[in-house]
């Protein structure tokens, strides 16, 4: 992971001086790797091979899942369902 993400290391700009900030680049670059990334050996993304998904997501179908995701948030806590973003992860 190291090889693939700047963020471990101290060398660029990109370094991650938040840990909120790193947590959140290490949980883009896990669902980039697992998700959009083809690989060589398995032919497929570990998703697919897993059986999570049966297509290949791209850059957009991660955006377009973290936009719903967040209006989802919007709109129970403005109907008084949602208390806390952590009730949004089960």
């Amino acid at each position: 992971m190291r090889m693939h993400t700047r963020r471990f290391t101290r060398l660029t700009n990109g370094f991650s001086k938040k840990v909120e900030n790193h947590a959140l680049a290490v949980a883009l670059f896990t669902t980039y790797y697992n998700f959009v990334r083809i690989h060589k050996t398995l032919r497929v993304t570990p998703a697919m091979a897993a059986g999570v998904t049966d297509k290949l997501w791209e850059i957009g179908s991660i955006v377009k899942v973290l936009e719903d995701w967040e209006t989802m948030a919007s709109v129970l806590s403005h109907a008084g369902m949602l208390t806390d973003q952590s009730d949004l992860q089960s």
